[in-house]
């Protein structure tokens, strides 16, 4: 059937409209409205994707743009995360006591314990991470040999991202601006990275001024009967070293937060001027036990018991506490070389790494055993 002239013209109107109609909808054109469409397409993408991060040990892993919930491998990451992003922890590798958890900035109570993927227990409960809807797993401390081997099984096992982040006492200040990176925090990582930056070079500006000849002896006990040792040269006495002539020299250091054992009659050889006693030794007895008599510390009352909240300043495990403990030491040790006081510094380090402020006397009762005794 012909078609008339004034029908054509009608049917080409409806299809001209049916098709800008289309374009405004599908944003087909190429002007203003498809590079909106573009560009929040884009955003998405990145939102939802990945990106490479370099992780300590030089191992390239993909991980979440943006995360948002992470998990600790162990004890020592832990102690790192609580300190940067407690808000993103959706689990804990150990139980947090009430009297720990007074000063640190997590609800412990209601996050799951996930266990240490490494160490002497290695009871990591997987099924329990990836419940809690892990995105990474991060794991702090030492770079030992066979670590990237070991963190590429356990991330094949957990089937997300695993990372490592590389913690020295000389050089804390990068592990945090390492963090900052990976985690989008990189203003709360500078914050601790100058902290700890700031610390460490001022104790080590003290000790460059005082010769080994002048530094105190030191031994640093720990265990029930006060018989193990941080020997000289290990992982776990990088403060007492720092700061001090560690007396308890070994063939071969322990690792071990237990340190070495040693007999009475080698520590009577070492003699030290002064002993730190780790928290749940025989601090509060060892002054009246005759074995103990003819030890120059002992002897001396110059004996101190290392403060352990929340955390032990020293080491066990050796993290960012030390930061705290290579502050203390050292003005136990030689007081009139600081401006600043014990109590000074326990305040804001309280403050800037668990966003707490101590009061007077929760500092005195902190360092109650950890200063020279009143004579």
């Amino acid at each position: 059937m012909a078609i008339t002239r004034k029908k054509l013209a009608a049917l080409l109107a409806a299809a001209a409209l049916c098709c800008g109609m289309a374009l405004a909808v599908t944003g087909c054109s190429s002007g203003e409205g498809g590079s909106a469409s573009s560009s929040a397409a884009s955003s998405a993408a990145e939102q939802s994707g990945t990106r490479t991060f370099t992780d300590s040990l030089g191992r390239e892993v993909e991980v979440p743009a943006t995360l948002d919930k992470i998990a600790p491998s162990g004890h020592t990451a832990m102690q790192v995360l609580i300190t940067m992003a407690p808000e993103k922890m959706v689990g804990i590798s150990q139980e947090i006591s009430a009297d720990q958890a007074k000063y640190l900035p997590i609800d412990a109570e209601n996050l799951p314990v996930f266990g240490a993927a490494f160490g002497a227990k290695g009871d990591m409960n997987k099924e329990a991470v990836a419940a809690a809807g892990a995105q990474i797993v991060i794991d702090t401390g030492e770079a030992k040999d066979g670590l990237a081997e070991d963190l590429d099984t356990l991330q094949e096992q957990l089937g997300i991202p695993v990372v490592f982040i590389e913690t020295k006492l000389e050089d804390y200040g990068a592990a945090y601006e390492m963090l900052g990176e990976l985690l989008g925090m990189e203003d709360r990582g500078k914050e601790l990275s100058d902290y700890c930056a700031t610390a460490y070079n001022e104790t080590k500006a003290v000790m460059d001024s005082i010769p080994e000849s002048e530094r105190a002896n030191v031994a640093y006990l720990t265990g029930d009967a006060g018989l193990n040792a941080i020997a000289k040269t290990s992982y776990q006495g990088q403060v007492l070293d720092m700061c001090a002539n560690n007396v308890v020299v070994v063939e071969k250091a322990s690792g071990s937060g237990a340190g070495n054992e040693i007999s009475m009659e080698q520590l009577a050889v070492w003699n030290p001027d002064i002993i730190l006693f780790q928290s749940g030794s025989i601090f509060d007895t060892v002054g009246d036990d005759p074995a103990w008599a003819g030890i120059a510390a002992i002897d001396n009352d110059t004996y101190y018991e290392v403060p352990n909240m929340p955390y032990c300043w020293m080491n066990n495990p050796p993290t960012v506490n030390q930061v705290m403990g290579m502050q203390w030491l050292p003005r136990l040790l030689y007081p009139d070389k600081f401006d600043t006081s014990i109590e000074d510094v326990a305040k804001d380090y309280y403050k800037t790494f668990y966003g707490y402020d101590l009061t007077d006397a929760e500092v005195a009762d902190l360092i109650e055993n950890a200063t020279p005794k009143a004579a």
